[in-house]
């Protein structure tokens, strides 16, 4: 917009004209809290499809489109909720999301038919891609400019624990207690996140202008349509390759179940520690961390690929590019942020919907290279979407140095 200085992602630099805030990092963990509580339900279906179906006389494969109804839902509701609920407090926003997800939680945990479980996982799409949307607009009001970085670590910490603890937590608890006790625990999960953000989370009257107009505004921001493309490039091809990693190891290097279950927890481990190098690199500058992170996927998919029939090689590779990945959300998030601070969670919503449909393109890619190339082949692709992503990001910073200079 004419006469508007452009956020800058090259440091965390601070606006001294812009009042500083206390950092409530209280309210922050509140957050982390919830997002725990909501990816792990995203995920649990993924260990219970077998007894779930079982239970509600359905095919797995029916059972495991509840996974794909909260993602399609999702994308949705991003730009949904931000514009839906633009005159609302989102203290009360966020209570009503995280609220989603225990209502959510119960209705599964007492579904007669999958239908029931179809109308739960719905309602759960509606409190992710809310949450999503409004995470880094957020993390923005509760901490300094220059923190914001470091509170999305936090917040997306969260993530990377959902995603260790929920396949093996929901399986064991599905094996000893029944599929319908997990959902009862993410519930429960849910509920201690509510009583936290009721407490700590202060009063945050609603900001910017959310509605279509401004979507479309922020469309024509060229560090946004780059931020944007370079989420399109890189998550898809991480979809590609993550979703079909299993076939991958078990053909390549000819790994059993057990060795695979190793393999797979160390890379959501190395996730969780990526995840807070995301964030301390991104205090420095959010692109140099985004440029960083996709080419060192990119490296580690082109070793499993050539190396990738080794054990050692393999394990190695697969930790390298869980690590990196684990940096990315944080870093892309800190980086739209930073470009789009007086329209954050719009731009927030945006970015939720692009993630959306470039895990579904992804797993939708991957599936077609594996059936006709192989596994290999879909390693070699997350490894050029990569490189590719990374190549979109620095050119950005090229074209802004060229043109200061």
């Amino acid at each position: 917009m004419h006469g508007t200085p452009s956020p800058s992602d090259d440091a965390a630099r601070v606006d001294h004209d812009v009042p500083q805030i206390a950092a409530r990092w209280g309210a922050v963990a509140s957050l982390t809290l919830g997002v725990f509580g909501l990816v792990t339900a995203e995920f649990l279906p993924v260990s219970l499809l077998t007894p779930l179906s079982a239970d509600l006389g359905v095919g797995t494969g029916v059972a495991g489109q509840s996974i794909t109804t909260t993602a399609v839902i999702a994308a949705i509701a991003g730009p949904g909720v931000i514009i839906g609920t633009r005159h609302i407090d989102r203290r009360w926003t966020v209570l009503a999301l995280t609220t989603l997800l225990v209502v959510s939680s119960l209705i599964a945990a007492v579904a007669a038919d999958i239908y029931t479980v179809f109308a739960a996982r719905i309602l759960l799409g509606i409190g992710l891609g809310g949450f999503w949307a409004m995470s880094a607009a957020l993390a923005m009001r509760l901490v300094p400019p220059a923190l914001m970085p470091r509170a999305m670590a936090i917040i997306m910490a969260g993530v990377s624990l959902a995603t260790v603890c929920a396949a093996p937590l929901g399986a064991w608890i599905g094996d000893t207690l029944g599929w319908r006790a997990a959902f009862y625990l993410s519930a429960a999960v849910g509920l201690v996140a509510l009583v936290a953000q009721a407490a700590l989370l202060p009063a945050l009257p609603p900001t910017g202008h959310a509605g279509l107009g401004t979507l479309a505004a922020l469309m024509r921001r060229p560090a946004i349509r780059t931020g944007l493309f370079t989420i399109l490039l890189f998550v898809a091809g991480h979809f590609a390759g993550f979703t079909y990693i299993r076939p991958f190891l078990e053909r390549v290097p000819q790994l059993d179940v057990e060795t695979i279950s190793l393999i797979l927890l160390a890379y959501g481990v190395a996730g969780f520690f990526g995840n807070m190098l995301g964030g301390v690199v991104s205090e420095r500058s959010p692109r140099l961390s985004i440029v960083l992170f996709t080419t060192l996927v990119a490296a580690a998919a082109v070793i499993l690929a050539i190396g990738g029939a080794s054990l050692a090689v393999a394990a190695t590779a697969i930790a390298l590019w869980g690590l990196a990945f684990g940096a990315f959300p944080v870093s892309v998030q800190s980086f739209v942020a930073r470009n789009a601070a007086d329209e954050a969670e719009s731009a927030g919503s945006l970015v939720v919907t692009t993630f959306q449909i470039a895990i579904s393109s992804g797993a939708v890619l991957g599936g077609l290279l594996i059936e006709t190339e192989g596994p290999v082949a879909v390693v070699m692709f997350l490894a050029a979407a990569s490189l590719l992503a990374a190549s979109v990001m620095a050119a950005r910073g090229e074209r802004r140095q060229l043109s200061l200079g």
